[in-house]
């Protein structure tokens, strides 16, 4: 193999890319694991992490990202960091093309993750890192005493929500739907919190200040009536977009812009597989998206054949 020819190339260091190359390289290949962030993904930013297997009181996503990092460094994986722009398929496997960065690869497990999904109102971009975040974790000390409001319904939107609430005067939660979706415990929690309140049926129509944010301007979608409310922090959580767009028309995605996986995580084009949130159907938890990682590596492995894994580059059919 050449310095950058690889038995599997992993895009995204998050939970479900770690994962899939520590599996990958203990069963033998030459891993690669492309991301422009780093190891841990956006998972590097969450305050506290219930929904992965590890100590009862729940470990920092600081704590969980590291950890996979050194594991991945034992097994050998490799690590570079680029904007992947796009994937061809070779007579040999893949091209993966990066902003720096360019590597073949006889496999290619996509595991870029999702980004956060923006309100589209007015103020959202003005106050875009002057009281408008993505992070609670990381800004909630910038909210100490004051006001601040959630957007949203989930377990992201309800976890942030208790993480500022430890700095807030007063934290809204704020979510268009007739019930909160996220977990049953998150909601207990947040029923406990003495300074979270939680409005129903609302939307946000626009932010509001001069400098930095200062209200919201809010909708009750039930009588229509418009208001204002005080708020110097929007902290915004309404779910995910996938990262697929650097695929172009290469694999099937569903009407979400989700790939399309079976079971074994193979997607519509021979040797490549997604794994985490980026696919179709994902429950978008991370033990669940740690189970795809492994199992996207395992499929690969056995696409490759126990007999090619480590070997020097043979020629394969083109993948289109």
């Amino acid at each position: 193999m050449g310095a950058n020819d690889y038995d599997i190339a992993v895009i995204g260091a998050g939970v479900a890319g770690l994962n899939a190359a520590i599996a990958a390289a203990r069963h033998g290949a030459r891993a690669i694991v492309i991301d422009r962030l780093g190891a841990g993904g956006q998972v590097i930013n969450v305050d506290r992490i219930d929904n992965f297997p590890g100590p009862a009181e729940g470990m920092s996503g600081f704590e969980l990202g590291p950890m996979l990092q050194m594991q991945a460094d034992e097994a050998g994986v490799e690590f570079a960091l680029d904007t992947i722009e796009a994937i061809s398929g070779t007579d040999a496997g893949f091209r993966i093309a990066g902003a720096d960065f360019q590597a073949t690869a006889r496999a290619v497990i996509i595991a870029a993750g999702s980004s956060k999904r923006t309100l589209d109102i007015p103020g959202e971009a003005e106050f875009e890192g002057r009281g408008v975040s993505h992070c609670a974790s990381c800004d909630g000390p910038l909210m100490r005493g004051r006001e601040a409001c959630i957007v949203g319904g989930g377990d992201s939107a309800l976890d942030e929500a208790l993480a500022l609430s430890a700095h807030a005067s007063r934290v809204t939660v704020i979510h268009r739907g007739l019930k909160l979706t996220a977990s049953a415990a998150l909601q207990a929690r947040i029923r406990e919190a003495a300074n979270i309140d939680v409005r129903l049926e609302t939307a946000v129509q626009a932010i509001r200040g001069e400098g930095g944010v200062t209200a919201l301007a809010i909708r009750d979608l039930s009588s229509g009536a418009e208001t204002e409310i005080p708020c110097h922090g929007v902290f915004i959580y309404i779910g995910l977009e996938p990262n697929t767009a650097f695929l172009g028309n290469m694999v099937a995605l569903d009407d979400d812009g989700r790939i399309a996986v079976d079971l074994d995580m193979r997607t519509s084009v021979p040797g490549i597989f997604a794994a985490g949130d980026v696919r179709a159907r994902s429950v978008a938890h991370l033990a669940a998206s740690a189970g795809d990682g492994v199992t996207a590596a395992i499929s690969a492995v056995r696409y490759l054949g126990p007999d090619d894994i480590g070997q020097p580059v043979k020629r394969y059919a083109s993948a289109g």
